[in-house]
């Protein structure tokens, strides 16, 4: 196959068509961002970089089998200023269809964020007219990331490749994906616990040894009350858990927010420093927090009416935590607060480990926040038909 991708970023796509084992031929790339490029070079040293997406000259490509792109998305985002097609950066969407047009590969794939129905009507009827022998025009399909990893992450995905369903729910939430392990030093009951019903998991090895090891499996429901990192009180879990709050940082509530490991991670974006890095709780402990404004231990609270949570500092101390003896809250095993290393973050969007390591920190968070979820474009691209 010849791919042709726009927007490529760190190429999501080529890790995606890699891990499908789909033979590629050649691989266009047009990017800008130099540490992008240089995180791509160093992966797949055999990618053909044009360079400004602008300026790509289409007559001197061979015949393109499938194009990619996620145009950059800063003006249709919930969390912009939604200034749409006016933001110069989501205007380069014209350049994805005026090249779709031209070019009219077999199949294509655009991805882009949550936005306005009207704004995600104007995507739908461009990218349509590009295939107009295509019944009722080409529908945006909604998938959460979360289904496929650690990290809530919703976008939509356009494509003429037919048959795309929802991926099914693999249960993976971030503590899945921590690089240090916060189970040692559990007691023999507490591992019983864990392991009760261990063959209904995972058929071999114990739960207890799976939240040890990081190719764990675990069960898709999950838990918000812990007893020494032990879940109790099944619930699912497939949203981000906020059991806390950094007390130690300034400036808005959201960057405060520290989320359980038994939950999935925010989105990553693309702001770096600030303390906008996702936040995980750290150490062992039990306690009463909200979950969607209700007290987990009290099924009689009103929602909205609970308010208390964590209070957690970096330094593994914590803030007196309750004024009110009923909601005091017992905190072990210096219970604080850590942001999500990058590799973390690579698995997050299921990179692998490591893939962007030849940059800065601080170039690697941002590039994994403009990056795609792997496994969730494999889903979409192993539905191709190769012949």
């Amino acid at each position: 196959m010849n791919i042709l991708s726009l927007f490529d970023g760190m190429s999501c796509g080529q890790i995606a068509l890699d891990r499908l084992g789909v033979k590629v031929d050649n691989y266009f790339a047009c990017e800008i961002d130099k540490y992008a490029m240089q995180v791509t070079q160093a992966n797949f040293p055999n990618t053909i970089q044009l360079g400004d997406v602008t300026k790509v000259d289409l007559s001197k490509l061979p015949k393109i089998d499938l194009i990619l792109a996620g145009s950059p998305c800063q003006g249709f985002s919930f969390a912009g200023k939604q200034l749409a097609f006016d933001d110069p950066r989501s205007a380069l969407f014209f350049e994805f269809v005026k090249i779709l047009k031209e070019v009219k590969p077999k199949y294509f794939l655009l991805e882009n964020v949550r936005m306005k129905k009207e704004f995600l009507n104007i995507i739908t009827e461009q990218v349509s007219k590009c295939y107009p022998e295509i019944p009722f025009g080409i529908e945006p399909l909604l998938i959460n990331s979360s289904l496929l990893s650690a990290q809530s992450r919703q976008r939509y995905y356009w494509t003429n490749i037919p048959g795309i369903q929802q991926p099914q729910e693999k249960g993976i939430v971030l503590r899945d994906i921590l690089e240090t392990r916060e189970i040692e030093g559990l007691s023999e009951k507490a591992i019983a616990y864990m392991n009760r019903g261990s063959e209904k998991y995972t058929g071999t090895k114990t739960r207890a040894e799976h939240y040890i090891k990081h190719e764990s499996k675990k069960s898709n429901t999950l838990t918000a009350n812990m007893y020494k990192g032990v879940p109790y009180g099944v619930i699912a879990v497939d949203k981000p858990l906020q059991v806390g709050e950094a007390v130690d940082i300034n400036g808005h509530d959201i960057l405060k927010r520290v989320y359980s490991q038994d939950g999935k991670s925010p989105t990553l974006n693309a702001c770096t420093g600030g303390n906008r890095e996702p936040k995980v709780v750290c150490g062992r402990y039990v306690g009463r927090y909200k979950v969607d404004g209700v007290r987990q231990d009290h099924k009689g609270s009103v929602a909205g009416k609970t308010k208390q949570m964590l209070e957690l500092r970096r330094d593994q101390k914590t803030n007196n935590l309750s004024t009110v003896q009923k909601d005091n809250v017992l905190v072990r095993d210096n219970v604080y607060w850590r942001k999500l290393t990058p590799l973390e973050c690579e698995r997050l969007q299921t990179v692998p480990d490591n893939y962007t390591n030849h940059v800065s920190n601080t170039q690697r968070y941002k590039m994994l926040g403009n990056g795609w979820t792997v496994d969730v474009i494999c889903h979409i691209l192993q539905n191709m038909d190769l012949n």
